[in-house]
C-alpha cells in the first residue's frame, strides 16, 4: 500500500500527480493548499491542514511554494513520514531545514522529477569531468510565461551537475543575467540564460563550447505528466528508505 498525500494540491503539478497516481492504482490520502478549497479528485477534498494529511499518508509529495516548506517538514517529522520535495526556488535556509529534517525522516529533494532530466544531469556531470577548463559551459532554459523563478530549478540542477564534474562549487562560478558591457566571459564560469513565454512545460540545453567545436545535450518536456510520473516513482522508492537526504539518482540506480 502506498497512500500519497500532496502538498500544493491545487496547483498544476499537484493535480497532475493526483491523476497519475489514480491511473497507477494508488490511493490518494488527500491534499492541502493555501486556500483549502475544491477537490483533488472526486470525493477527495483539498484542506489547509498539513499535519492531518501527513498522519493519514504513507508518503508526501510537495510541489507548493518555498514559504510553506517549514510547515510541511514539521508535519512529516511529527508523523514520521517520508517526503519528496519538488518545490523550486529554494534558498540556502530551506536546504538547511531539509538537512536537519533528513536526520529523522527520508527526504528526496530535487529540482526536477523527470527521469530523462536526471539522466541528462548524469551525462552533464560526466562530460564536465572529462572535458578540460577550456570548454565553456552554458545552460539555456525556457518555461511558460507564468513561471516565477529563474533560473529554473532544473537549470540549477544541471549547473550543480556540471560543477560536481569540474570539482567546483556552483555558487563560486555561476554567471547569469548578462546585460550591457559585461566584458569577456569569465574563465571557468557556468553561465545561465532564462527564457519565458507561452505554455512551454520545460526546455533545457547544456552547451559545452571550445575553440572550433561545440557539444549540445538537452531535454524537452512536452507536458507535466512526465514530472508527475517521476514524482510518483520517486515517492514509491522513497517509502522504503532509511532517514536521510536523497535525490533522483537513487531512483534511477545511478
Amino acid at each position: 500500500m502506498c497512500r500519497i498525500g500532496i502538498f500544493g494540491a491545487a496547483g498544476r503539478m499537484g493535480r497532475a500527480i493526483a491523476q497519475v497516481a489514480i491511473e497507477a492504482g494508488l490511493e490518494i490520502a488527500g491534499g492541502t493548499d493555501r486556500d483549502g478549497t475544491g477537490e483533488l479528485a472526486p470525493g477527495i477534498a483539498i484542506t489547509t491542514d498539513p499535519k492531518a494529511l501527513a498522519g493519514r499518508s504513507d508518503v508526501l509529495i510537495d510541489f507548493s511554494v518555498p514559504g510553506a516548506l517549514s510547515a510541511h517538514l514539521d508535519a512529516c517529522l511529527v508523523a514520521k513520514k517520508p517526503i519528496l520535495i519538488g518545490t523550486t526556488g529554494l534558498e540556502a535556509t530551506h536546504h538547511q531545514l531539509i538537512d536537519r529534517a533528513a536526520k529523522h525522516i527520508p527526504i528526496l529533494q530535487t529540482g526536477n522529477t523527470s527521469l530523462g532530466v536526471n539522466l541528462l544531469a548524469a551525462l552533464v556531470e560526466q562530460a564536465a569531468s572529462r572535458l578540460g577548463d577550456d570548454w565553456d559551459i552554458e545552460i539555456v532554459e525556457m518555461h511558460h510565461r507564468h513561471k516565477v523563478d529563474a533560473p529554473s530549478g532544473t537549470a540549477l540542477l544541471l549547473g550543480e551537475a556540471a560543477a560536481r564534474g569540474r570539482g567546483i562549487t556552483l555558487a563560486d562560478k555561476k554567471e547569469s543575467g548578462r546585460d550591457g558591457i559585461t566584458g569577456a566571459r569569465a574563465a571557468g564560469a557556468i553561465g545561465f540564460a532564462a527564457l519565458r513565454g507561452g505554455s512551454v512545460a520545460g526546455d533545457h540545453q547544456v552547451i559545452f563550447a571550445t575553440e572550433g567545436e561545440l557539444i549540445e545535450i538537452g531535454h524537452r518536456a512536452e507536458n507535466r505528466t512526465i514530472f508527475a510520473r517521476g514524482a510518483i516513482k520517486g515517492a514509491r522508492w522513497l517509502q522504503g528508505q532509511a532517514a536521510g537526504r536523497y535525490d533522483m539518482k537513487g531512483v534511477l540506480g545511478l
